[in-house]
């Protein structure tokens, strides 16, 4: 979740940029850097670390322009060096980029083909190479711009600056959030509205795929088709809190919606995507010889867990139990001295997790800790800490935390089938590529919202909900019916869809909405026969599915809600966004505190 601030002002931007991007410091990041226009030539300041360290480089070289942008950022594509900083540049232009290019080593290898040069290992420096060619064959900033967002495939969002234009920034986003803000004669541009909090309280978000030409005197704004929209122009409190909830109504919704970028944070955090390679941190332990795998959690992360033990068992060959803590810190579980244990939690400071932790260390076993927060006591205290980098989460139902710890644990399973030599190089590496399409997937994932809204008013009438699936998806029947018992306060159930004649069906009748989560894979015949048996028992069948599985399930269905299709390693991930919308959008309709659902608290302490 690194940070992008762009400012035409009118005067000296530098220290306003870097004011900007120090509220935005609680993203994390590993460098940082900004350019600006000097005398109508770009000029580029970066370094490694923290932003003083770049304060102290600007203090000895002092940058005067009055366009700006700067960035800071946490490590993908390349280590964090400071020739992998932001902003890249050519003579011609300059960009600032948050999120992930999948395609870029083929837009590298064709710019190598024709000569072009790279300083960088990063996937961001293809993107300004490209328009810098755009630029070189005459086209006008805008239009170079508008040449290479097509050939772009991923989730970014993107600031450029260009030679001799003063007056001019270029934004565009996709999958990653940006605010436009206005000022008198100046105007501004953030990953977060808090980011431009001292400098203007007239904010608008651009939308999935816009792109916009900034000049001082305002912005036009186009749509992914090249249509010129106007986006609402929102009044900021100006006490508003460090993480404000943007443009949605509440913190879940927005938190909802940053997943692609927060998946592309923590994969790039795990992927070495100059070797295709899953790159975990040095462990302080060898996991070659593992023979036994436990995981302990509680809540949505038990279900992040559970996810993990498909992945891992398939994946490496190794037997895993997972547990909830609040019982197996009571139980006395007997621990394998070849084995290790996975604690998961968001705080870090759960405290069931947390004596989970105390127990397997007591028994000799090494702790791994997947956990957002790396200060935490469970951090601290594990042998090994992951962290899963999703950033600050407010809502009280975990939505971005649970994909980011699927995320890290998907990394940790291929780790694992590599050190144990299940799965070979070439293994590795397709999974790499299809774990690097994840955010991508999101995006389009995430425009089913306005069918899952429309949908969900007739789900808030209902009393009980099923949730069924099969493999993977077993677990996100579980959540999704957590999520929608935690903010809607509709009773619901998961069920491994093969149980449901073992007793579940006895509910089914037509007032039952049975929500089916199923990819088209090698068991999907095997979920259609249950949603056979709940169609003749006039159950209202809602299918999460892909368009294969929408073709092939020739059942009636109240809705079908389709995702595209893609690698079954990546589906619980992909798959979380329409199950967590659906929760969001009943609770909305039934008036519920979505963001502070009664009686819960979001890190249980005691």
């Amino acid at each position: 979740m690194c940070g992008i601030v762009g400012i035409l002002g009118k005067g000296a931007v530098a220290s306003h940029v870097v004011d900007c991007l120090h509220r935005l410091e609680y993203r994390g990041y590993d460098s940082a850097g900004i350019a600006t226009l000097e005398n109508g030539h770009l000029e580029v300041c970066r370094a490694e670390g923290k932003l003083r360290n770049l304060e102290i480089k600007l203090s000895r070289h002092p940058l005067n322009g009055r366009s700006g942008i700067g960035h800071t950022r946490w490590a993908t594509h390349g280590k964090p060096l400071e020739r992998n900083a932001h902003p890249h540049a050519t003579r011609r232009v300059a960009v600032v980029h948050n999120g992930i290019i999948e395609n870029f080593r083929e837009l590298k290898q064709g710019l190598l083909d024709l000569g072009v040069s790279f300083i960088s290992d990063t996937d961001t420096e293809v993107v300004a190479q490209l328009v810098d060619r755009e630029l070189l064959a005459g086209h006008a900033p805008a239009e170079a711009v508008a040449h290479v967002l097509p050939r772009l495939r991923g989730a970014f969002a993107l600031a450029f600056l260009f030679d001799g234009q003063d007056d001019l920034m270029i934004a565009a986003r996709r999958g990653s959030p940006l605010a436009i803000g206005y000022g008198e004669g100046e105007m501004f541009l953030g990953s977060d509205a808090i980011a431009l909090g001292p400098l203007t309280n007239r904010i608008a978000y651009l939308e999935e795929g816009d792109w916009a030409v900034m000049t001082r005197a305002g912005v036009e704004i186009r749509n992914e088709d090249g249509v010129i929209v106007e986006r609402a122009v929102q009044i900021v409190p100006a006490g508003a809190l460090l993480v404000d909830r943007g443009n949605h109504r509440h913190f879940m919704a927005k938190e909802i919606y940053e997943q692609p970028e927060v998946i592309g944070h923590t994969l790039g955090h795990y992927l070495d995507l100059s070797s295709d390679t899953v790159n975990l941190p040095e462990l302080p332990f060898d996991v070659k010889g593992v023979r036994h795998i436990s995981i302990t959690a509680c809540g949505t992360a038990l279900y992040a867990g559970a996810v993990a033990e498909y992945w891992i068992e398939r994946f490496a060959r190794i037997p895993v139990s997972i547990d909830i803590a609040s019982e197996f810190r009571y139980r006395e579980t007997p621990l394998a001295d070849d084995g290790i244990t996975i604690v998961i939690s968001q705080s870090g400071e759960t405290a069931d997790t947390l004596a989970s932790l105390r127990y397997a260390k007591a028994c000799g076993q090494k702790v791994v800790a997947i956990v957002n927060v790396p200060t935490s006591t469970i951090a601290r205290e594990a042998d090994a800490v992951l962290p899963t980098l999703a950033g600050p989460e407010i809502g009280v139902a975990s939505t971005k935390a649970f994909t980011c710890q699927l995320a890290t644990l998907a990394c940790l399973a291929v780790a694992l089938g590599r050190a144990n030599g299940t799965l070979s190089a070439d293994d590795e590496q397709r999974l790499v590529h299809e774990l690097m399409e994840t955010p991508r997937l999101m995006s389009e994932a995430l425009k089913l919202g306005p069918q899952i809204e429309i949908l969900s008013r007739t789900l808030a009438k209902a009393r009980d909900v099923l949730y069924l699936g099969r493999g993977p998806a077993y677990p996100l029947a579980l959540e999704g019916a957590l999520k929608l018992k935690e903010i809607s306060y509709i009773h619901a159930e998961g069920y491994a869809a093969g149980e449901l004649k073992h007793g579940p069906i006895a509910l089914v009748d037509e007032t039952m909405p049975v929500v089916v989560i199923a990819p088209h894979d090698h068991i999907f015949e095997k979920t259609v026969s249950n949603m056979e048996e709940v169609a003749a028992r006039g159950g209202q069948i809602i299918l999460v599915t892909d368009p294969k599985g929408a073709q092939a399930a020739h059942v009636d269905a109240v809705q079908k809600l389709i995702v595209p299709e893609m690698a079954a390693t990546i589906c619980p991930m992909v798959y979380a966004i329409p199950v967590q919308l659906i929760a969001y959008h009943t609770a909305v309709i039934m008036g519920t505190d979505v963001d502070q659902p009664r009686n819960l608290a979001k890190s249980v302490t005691v």
